[in-house]
């Protein structure tokens, strides 16, 4: 039977070479100089500090522009507030979405039943597996979810026949 997996991954090496990149870049730019802006990544994790909130927001513009670069989408980035840090510094903790969490999967899973394609979706831990008799179906189901509103950046994968 036909069947395709939606996953929702980040290639942590990427986000690491950017991280690297960013921090280049930091060093060298004259707005930067004499700042103690810094970035790095813990697990599913980035931490930016930064001296104020001008310096914050060009910081965001940075991680964007590689982060793009390197073919790694901003909606997999999940901001939290930022918050006031020793010496007068800001920081800012942004978790990296990986996988597809309960509820996006419910909406996904009612998204393809309600469409009437003769598909089935079943949630398998952080992945949703699809399947169909008809290859023409799997493709309307993938058009049907590229077609929606959602911010996590998703994958579809093992495209089975």
């Amino acid at each position: 039977m036909p069947s395709f997996d939606i996953v929702s991954r980040i290639d942590l090496s990427e986000i690491d070479n950017a991280i690297a990149a960013i921090g280049r870049e930091i060093a060298t730019r004259f707005d930067f100089k004499g700042s103690k802006c810094t970035i790095e990544r813990n697990e599913g994790e980035l931490r930016l500090v930064a001296d104020d909130d001008l310096k914050l927001k060009q910081m965001h513009e940075l991680l964007k522009v590689h982060l793009t670069r390197r073919k790694v989408e901003a909606g997999a980035l999940d901001y939290k507030p930022p918050e006031k840090a020793a010496g007068n510094t800001l920081r800012q903790s942004i978790a990296l979405r990986q996988g597809i969490d309960a509820e996006l999967a419910r909406r996904l899973v009612r998204e393809i039943k309600d469409s009437k394609i003769k598909v089935q979706a079943a949630v398998q831990g952080g992945e949703l597996r699809v399947t169909g008799k008809k290859r023409d179906d799997l493709q309307a189901a993938i058009g049907l979810l590229r077609g929606l509103k959602i911010e996590q950046p998703l994958q579809y994968v093992n495209f089975r026949e």
